[in-house]
């Protein structure tokens, strides 16, 4: 069975390009093996993107996010998620793979 993945995109950065945006997601999504599951679209006035990014991920088990660019993340890169799933970029084509988290010393 294949793995799930979500896709994510923040509609203030898409804009009209939003619909082709998801397209590509879920091109890139099935073409790379995952299972795609769903689209999850915030704006800039959602509180705590990433947060509820995270609870989706966890309610969905997803093992990828799969998003246009980096810059659907914000101004930093939220090694929270990337300690949970896979992230995956469009353009560049990148993905960045899941880290371990740290072990108590």
């Amino acid at each position: 069975m294949k793995p799930p993945a979500i896709g994510y995109l923040r509609r203030d950065i898409s804009g009209v390009a939003q619909s082709w945006d998801e397209t590509q997601i879920r091109s890139l999504a099935e073409r790379l093996g995952y299972r795609f599951t769903k689209t999850v679209a915030f704006s800039d006035r959602t509180t705590d993107p990433i947060g509820r990014l995270l609870e989706v991920v966890t309610a969905t088990s997803a093992a990828a996010v799969v998003m246009p660019s980096l810059a659907h993340l914000g101004d930093h890169f939220p090694h929270t998620l990337l300690a949970a799933c896979d992230i995956v970029t469009v353009a560049p084509e990148v993905t960045h793979t899941r880290t371990a988290p740290a072990l108590p010393a």
